[in-house]
């Protein structure tokens, strides 16, 4: 179709569908960054809790077979803390570099 045989109203309204969907485009990209954001941060809340709660499980299975209760459960929370949270920089770099 020719622009000249469209009427001015029907040129402003194709223009505003077309505005309109320009932010239903950017609606839908910030959506899709905010479930990206949320992955994230389940997976960093796993691998947190996963860190601590294999550390707590080693320690306990320890405790048991050395029979000294409460010295290598303390032992390898701390360590498993450690690890999740070494795991948890490990994943805030690689989500930065990606990023970039």
């Amino acid at each position: 179709m020719n622009s000249e045989n469209i009427p001015e109203n029907l040129q402003a309204l194709e223009a505003k569908i077309c505005r309109m969907r320009g932010v239903e485009n950017n609606k839908s990209l910030s959506t899709s960054e905010y479930v990206s954001a949320a992955g994230v941060g389940v997976q960093i809340a796993a691998d947190l809790l996963a860190g601590v709660l294999v550390g707590a499980g080693v320690g306990y299975v320890l405790d048991m077979i050395l029979g000294v209760r409460p010295i290598m459960l303390a032992v390898f929370l701390l360590f498993g803390g450690a690890a999740g949270f070494l795991n948890v920089y490990r994943t805030v770099k690689n989500e930065e570099k990606k990023g970039k």
